[in-house]
């Protein structure tokens, strides 16, 4: 007769997550699919109510991150990038780079047709193991673990700043108070909806760069990287 594998090699997951369980019971629920429940019929707990916990402390932390840290961003963008970092093809890869799947007790037939990889599985248990640290050791360490998946998410989706070229040129040209730098429009192009601009800048009476952008300011700043590239900056 058939009998699941109950074990669950926590030495090697504890260091793959950097937290140790002082109630190691929580753990093992949270890597236990209801499937692996339900074949051995003998009241063994399963991760549904810890995902559901899971899913609130991981929002929470997300939430505080993202208003603490992007003070930039409007309620609509810090909705919009919650929703992107706490969804489940984001999840999926989280638990993909501690190899959770591998860690997951799952019926025969779960993991015969591949449910230790399927998305839904493994983002289900990674809310819950949240939940596993939450309840073992509160919200600061699942608050680390959390944070060292979204932080450099984070990081990586926050557009980069574009480099003022035209106050670099300024505080270049100011050095000299009888030099004297002005922006000529020389050429505008093209229907109201799709204006194209060229944009001269000029160093008392000598041109010293030209730009074009879809608006008269990237035009100018793209003519003041022309001049830094010019004079060597």
């Amino acid at each position: 007769m058939y009998k699941p594998d109950r074990t669950i090699n926590l030495n090697s997951l504890q260091e793959e997550i950097g937290y140790k369980f002082k109630n190691k019971s929580f753990v093992v629920t949270a890597l236990t699919h209801s499937s692996f429940a339900n074949e051995l019929h003998d009241g063994t707990k399963y991760n549904e109510r810890l995902e559901f916990l899971g899913d609130s402390v991981l929002s929470i932390v997300v939430s505080d991150y993202i208003y603490l840290n992007c003070p930039e961003l409007p309620e609509g963008k810090l909705t919009k990038l919650r929703a992107a970092l706490v969804c489940e093809k984001t999840l999926y890869v989280y638990a993909k780079k501690i190899h959770l799947g591998s860690y997951i007790r799952l019926s025969r037939g779960e993991k015969r047709t591949g449910g230790d990889d399927r998305p839904s599985i493994l983002s289900d248990a990674f809310e819950a193991l949240i939940a596993a640290i939450y309840l073992d050791g509160g919200i600061e360490p699942a608050r680390e673990f959390i944070l060292r998946f979204v932080v450099p998410d984070i990081k990586s989706s926050k557009p980069k700043k574009l480099k003022d070229y035209k106050t670099a040129l300024q505080e270049i040209i100011q050095k000299n108070p009888e030099e004297r730098l002005t922006y000529v429009l020389v050429k505008e192009t093209g229907p109201d909806h799709d204006k194209h601009f060229v944009v001269e800048v000029h160093l008392n009476s000598n041109v010293i760069g030209k730009g074009g952008g879809r608006s008269k300011k990237e035009a100018e700043q793209q003519a003041a990287r022309e001049a830094l590239e010019l004079m060597g900056y």
